[in-house]
């Protein structure tokens, strides 16, 4: 897995087994329903595992407008990403980490992104942790529901 350096990170305990978690997680398509900033996915490409390799997003936050492309790495415990391509976006790099728990899923979310659209850092980290807190508990929510 390629780690994600210089990124803002949060952690969410779900109460799941990792399985139901990657699960969620790798339903890419789906996202929409449950992530509210992204109004549409297409599943580019999949891996021989049936997984997504590569998609295609368009992302309505706040601070940040873009349609994208993301190349997924999966693994059992851990599903990381970079950009392919962007119009505002310059670079993404993200990862959903799982720790399976005793009474459930541990889930680090780390990403880092990069926009034409010159920011402050603090700006930049704000805008990450939104993004991450966000898709995390919409994320605690569509496992646990």
């Amino acid at each position: 897995m390629c780690a994600v350096t210089d990124a803002s990170r949060s952690t969410i305990f779900i109460h799941a087994e990792p399985a139901a978690v990657m699960n969620v997680i790798g339903d890419v398509a789906h996202y929409p329903q449950w992530i509210h900033f992204l109004k549409d996915v297409e599943i580019l490409e999949t891996d021989a595992s049936g997984r997504p390799a590569t998609a295609r997003f368009l992302l309505e936050a706040a601070v940040i407008a873009d349609e994208y492309t993301l190349a997924y790495t999966w693994s059992d415990d851990e599903v990381s990403w970079h950009l392919v391509s962007g119009t505002s976006i310059k670079s993404m790099d993200g990862s959903y980490r799982l720790q399976a728990t005793t009474a459930g899923t541990d889930v680090e979310y780390a990403l880092a992104i990069d926009v034409t659209v010159p920011l402050l850092p603090v700006l930049k980290r704000k805008a990450e942790q939104v993004l991450i807190d966000t898709a995390l508990r919409a994320l605690k929510t569509r496992v646990e529901a």
